[in-house]
């Protein structure tokens, strides 16, 4: 959907996904509506769009970008705004761990 979208308006990369017909930025209530029909139309009918902005800032991270790069894409000035509020926490680091052990001269047997 997201698709044909951008092949419908030219194939611009820095399109808004879901601009207004004359391209500008729509009123919250009218984006609103076409979230929950994006949304339902993928099969995500309970995804919230923090949540989706939530999933952005994850891939961001996981795929290896900085905090800067998910910032960026979501909007915010400050990359700590993105880190504190979007990106996911508790994520088990295990070359943290491994690290750890070798600082403290036990073998990973």
């Amino acid at each position: 959907m997201l698709r044909a979208r951008r092949e419908r308006e030219g194939g611009d990369p820095d399109a808004w996904v879901f601009a207004s017909a004359v391209g500008t930025l729509r009123d919250p209530v009218n984006f609103s509506h076409q979230w929950r029909e994006a949304r339902d139309h993928l099969g995500l009918p309970g995804v919230t769009m923090h949540g989706f902005r939530k999933m952005v800032a994850t891939l961001v991270d996981d795929a290896g970008l900085s905090a800067r790069v998910a910032a960026d894409q979501l909007g915010h000035a400050r990359p700590s705004m993105t880190t504190d509020t979007y990106m996911r926490r508790g994520t088990v680091h295990r070359e943290i761990a491994h690290a750890l052990d070798r600082a403290a001269g036990v073998s990973a047997g």
